[in-house]
């Protein structure tokens, strides 16, 4: 009933096959002149195939529909002249992968580092970000997340945008520079987690609805009508979908897919397109032996998308957790604007310290509703945090990174938090030593009216925000620019100073030391006056002993008391260290039972019991 579409390519055949079951008529024509066009022959279901002889890898083709108008191939695995050209023929299985001893890294262990790749080096490609693999390995990092990589409009976007979500970004080195990246990182031992977009598809190039019944009426989006995946003929759209997330684990060799805005994935059906996707990826980690995450954005805390399928769930590995982002935000810089409303108090980050979600079942006073459920089944491992990502950088009006909105030691206090924490820890590039340029909202629109109304609508989503500065054009070049990543930061004092505090705190991840919470065997004391957290670990360890962590946000600094219950208390780290350019930390390096704590402003302070 449902067949593979685009153009797959045998030896010097290709089978070009399409879904447009409205349409009277399908031809594939070539821009070679010495190609003649072809007419495709349609089945019951509406797939228009057509095996054609004499077909060589990037040969560009398109259909003709109804005899009328040529469009590109909604399948499309390469549109190397851009969204409105022709299509061309990608030969598959003409990369040698060097990656046969890659064996992947378990999702608890992960240290996550998210990517743009046009703005993380100046040359914006494939390419040029393996040269940076080394300076991440020096950091301590083993998981790269990319932002989407599909085929979008121009050659500068975040990638949200994408018509083509079988093709690779032609500017950014196409399928060939994909490749070649997750083989570099494999090699490397980084695994390799891609952004998709299965919620939506951008405005321009879009011709999705030309061929078929792709979305639907009965549903609204922030982007339109929503994609068909539970109305007639909506078995077709999932497949379509279903394949395109195969198609990145098994021949990419990408380790995992990031599924941007699932609670915008409308589909009422009994079978529910992320228990499907999920399905479908457990039978191809059978096949290749191998481990895929499947990991979810997602707004409404519902634990729902984590449970397994016998409890009614979707069965994703883990999900993005805004609630600790936001918790620590509203601390760090005070801001209350928007959905910074509901948070600002330490009870706040404890909570998101000992479970993830701090809005479980709670009203929300933003949304004007009760929000989520309980997670307190799920291992910690299934909760990716951070202190910044894309979009809390690029959705604010000018794009400042956290390192522009607060002092250093609070920046060092921030980046303890995260990556002290049970959760798996996700940096934005840049992150680690402290990149002063913004990230910035761009696009590369060719219609002008489409790129008006973008410029109008950030306008008047920041209008109440009465700011004396210009929005930047999200349409010019520099707008662009202005988002790329420096790479000076060893001319920088503290910027050095970051990134091995960074690196440091990596480590001791990795060696295991915060494993004492990962299963939230954990207290937390708060101490909302004096704007301060003492964590601490429940059972004693072999080789850890107890840990505990003070946080302390406040601008003085606190004083509390050792827990009474271990004879002594060794210093591990603290951020106000003067060996990561602090003001100095008066604490001793040895407390005994009971003794006084000194924790500097904005710092964080971590000891553990001696006689571990």
């Amino acid at each position: 009933m449902i067949k593979a579409t685009g153009a797959e390519l045998s030896g010097h055949r290709c089978q070009f096959t399409v879904w447009a079951p409205f349409r009277k008529s399908v031809d594939v024509e070539f821009e070679a002149p010495d190609h003649k066009a072809v007419h495709l022959e349609k089945d019951k279901y509406g797939y228009w195939s057509k095996e054609v002889a004499n077909i060589m890898a990037g040969t560009k083709y398109r259909f003709i529909l109804d005899g009328i108008k040529p469009y590109p191939d909604p399948a499309s695995k390469a549109q190397p002249d851009g969204v409105h050209s022709w299509s061309a023929v990608v030969d598959e299985h003409n990369y040698v992968w060097g990656d046969s001893t890659w064996n992947g890294v378990a999702l608890k262990d992960l240290i996550i580092y998210e990517i743009h790749i046009g703005t993380f080096t100046d040359e914006g490609t494939f390419e040029a970000a393996i040269l940076k693999l080394d300076h991440l390995l020096e950091l301590g990092i083993n998981a790269i997340e990319v932002m989407p990589v599909a085929q979008f409009p121009g050659s500068r976007n975040w990638g949200y945008d994408g018509v083509y979500p079988y093709a690779v970004q032609n500017s950014y080195g196409g399928g060939t520079g994909l490749k070649t990246f997750v083989d570099a990182c494999h090699q490397k031992n980084i695994a390799v987690i891609l952004d998709v977009v299965y919620n939506h598809m951008g405005p321009e190039g879009n011709y999705l609805a030309e061929y078929g019944p792709y979305f639907t009426g009965k549903y609204s989006t922030p982007w339109g009508k929503a994609l068909n995946f539970d109305d007639a003929y909506s078995d077709h759209v999932k497949a379509y979908f279903l394949r395109n997330a195969l198609m990145w684990l098994d021949d990419y060799h990408i380790d995992g897919l990031r599924l941007d805005a699932v609670h915008s994935i409308i589909d009422h059906s009994a079978y529910h397109f992320l228990k499907e996707l999920r399905q479908s990826i457990d039978e191809l980690q059978i096949k290749n032996r191998r481990r895929y995450f499947l990991i979810a954005e997602s707004e409404l805390n519902d634990v729902r998308i984590l449970e397994p399928y016998e409890k009614g769930g979707y069965g994703l590995d883990a999900q993005w957790t805004d609630d600790f982002h936001h918790a620590v935000h509203a601390l760090a810089t005070g801001e209350k604007d928007g959905y910074y409303q509901d948070y600002g108090k330490i009870n706040h980050l404890a909570k998101a310290f000992r479970q993830g979600f701090v809005y479980d079942g709670e009203y929300s006073s933003f949304r004007k509703k009760t929000v989520g459920n309980s997670p307190q089944s799920m291992a910690s491992s299934r909760f990716i945090v951070c202190i910044q990502n894309h979009d809390q950088i690029g959705n604010r009006m000018l794009g400042e990174r956290v390192a522009g909105l607060v002092s250093f030691e609070m920046l060092k206090l921030m980046a303890g938090i995260m990556l002290v924490s049970p959760y798996v820890p996700m940096l934005f590039m840049g992150e680690e030593y402290g990149e002063n340029h913004p990230f910035q909202y761009f696009i590369h629109h060719g219609d002008s009216d489409l790129a008006e109304a973008v410029r109008k609508g950030r306008s008047k989503a920041f209008k109440a925000l009465k700011s004396k500065r210009k929005m930047p054009d999200p349409q010019a070049k520099e707008t662009y620019n202005h988002s790329k990543l420096k790479w000076n930061f060893h001319q920088h004092p503290e910027q050095r100073a970051l990134f091995t505090y960074y690196q440091y705190l990596i480590s001791l991840r990795k060696q295991g030391l915060f494993s004492v919470f990962f299963k939230r065997h954990l207290d937390t004391e708060v101490h909302e006056q004096q704007k301060l957290l003492m964590v601490r670990s429940k059972d004693a360890r072999p080789g850890i002993g107890i840990l505990l962590v003070v946080f302390n946000f406040s601008k003085e600094p606190q004083y509390v008391n050792t827990p009474g219950f271990t004879e002594m208390w060794y210093k591990v780290c603290s951020s106000s260290d003067e060996h990561w350019r602090g003001k100095g930390c008066t604490s001793k390096v040895l407390l005994q039972k009971g003794e006084r704590i000194t924790v500097a402003p904005e710092s964080m302070i971590l000891y553990k019991s001696e006689n571990s």
